[in-house]
């Protein structure tokens, strides 16, 4: 029957309208002004599953996010992808223009940085697993401070007697530090290099870019 209807006029075929969505130029031009719309307006990154579902049949999300990412690259704001979403951000050579005197630098105790680097380098990690690595007890109002600020959070259960909690880095973590995906975390002779392995060096000797490669998939 579907190769009948190929021949029958005034009756087009499935695979046939999401050639056409996406190889028409008008509609490819309205799909990608309704992403730029979309990330445009939202304060948080915008997943790329959300924008297909807003976008033209047939529209190759990736390809129309890689085009506007291109398109920002010299403006004053950069389109940038987090993990699989989409945020703009302002042009790092631009940052210091639109800092103003009121805004508030987030600063993280010296406990709170060892357990945000802890987190993101060993993920998905237990509250126990993260004081083994610290060699001290993890008070929860350290976690509770790095939730609080959107970079950690509860990534469901360990499979072991108690099931205790497990966390993880965020979106927001990655957007926040320039980052894409884990697989840009600084490798160890970066750290040692600047100077940031003191006195965290404990907490992530020893790592490597495979434990980061491992966990990868399982960010939400």
């Amino acid at each position: 029957m579907a190769e009948a209807q190929k021949y029958l006029p005034g009756v087009p075929d499935e695979e046939d309208e999401i050639e056409a969505a996406s190889f028409d130029p008008r509609l490819e031009q309205e799909a990608e002004r309704i992403a730029e719309a979309l990330v445009f307006a939202s304060a948080q990154p915008v997943s790329e599953a959300y924008i297909e579902s807003r976008l033209p049949l047939g529209a190759d999300v990736r390809a129309i996010m890689l085009r506007l990412k291109a398109l920002y690259a010299t403006r004053g704001v950069n389109l940038v992808q987090v993990a699989d979403h989409w945020a703009f951000r302002t042009a790092a050579d631009l940052s210091f223009v639109v800092q103003t005197d009121e805004q508030e630098v987030r600063k993280l105790s010296r406990a709170a940085l060892e357990v945000l680097s802890i987190i993101a380098y060993h993920q998905p990690v237990t509250r126990a697993e993260i004081e083994d690595i610290r060699g001290v007890q993890t008070s929860k109002g350290t976690l509770d401070v790095l939730m609080e600020a959107g970079w950690v959070r509860p990534a469901g259960r360990r499979e072991v007697p108690g099931r205790p909690l497990i966390y993880a880095t965020t979106h927001e973590f990655l957007s926040h530090f320039g980052l894409s995906s884990r697989r840009d975390l600084p490798g160890m002779d970066d750290l040692r290099a600047a100077g940031l392995l003191d006195p965290v060096d404990l907490a992530l000797e020893g790592l490597g870019a495979q434990s980061v490669l491992e966990n990868d998939e399982e960010e939400a």
